[in-house]
């Protein structure tokens, strides 16, 4: 009975491997807006081992890594395409706290894109149980994915 009881409490307490993307991109427009939302510590996790040069002090509550790297991180780990054409994506906004991070970011598109693909691979080394969730709303077309360690890549047609 014991036994059944602590194993009901470790699920209740296990962490949520959990990414959230959002894509928006308005009719007749070029641009795509990203959202992106994932736990502080997962992203330290997920940071280190992206760039193993990258040192972590214990004591250290503020861990400030540049908004040129944070860019960079997100651009490797996350590869969006637009008919067939890799996105570059510019990193306009980084709100940081001790439970999330949440990154903003425009890439240039095209004003009809007729293919979406995406490649989502933030924490998938870490975790055999992450999901990397993502909304879609491409001119009037809406989509929601779940890519996972196993499966990290979608593509979509828009038409």
């Amino acid at each position: 009975m014991l036994k059944i009881l602590i194993f009901n409490a470790l699920l209740v307490f296990h962490p949520i491997h959990v990414t959230l993307t959002s894509i928006n991109q308005a009719p007749d427009n070029d641009t795509l807006e990203v959202f992106f939302r994932m736990y502080h510590d997962d992203f330290l996790l997920d940071y280190k081992s992206y760039d193993q040069d990258f040192f972590i002090e214990k004591e250290s509550e503020n861990i400030i890594i540049p908004d040129d790297l944070i860019n960079k991180y997100f651009n490797d780990k996350v590869q969006i395409y637009i008919n067939n054409k890799l996105l570059i994506g510019k990193l306009l906004t980084v709100s940081n706290d001790n439970y999330e991070i949440c990154l903003t970011l425009i890439y240039n598109s095209e004003k009809k894109p007729r293919k979406f693909k995406i490649r989502n691979q933030v924490l998938i080394n870490l975790y055999s149980d992450q999901a990397n969730m993502v909304y879609l709303n491409i001119n009037k077309y809406e989509d929601a994915m779940k890519l996972t360690s196993k499966h990290y890549e979608e593509a979509r047609n828009l038409r």
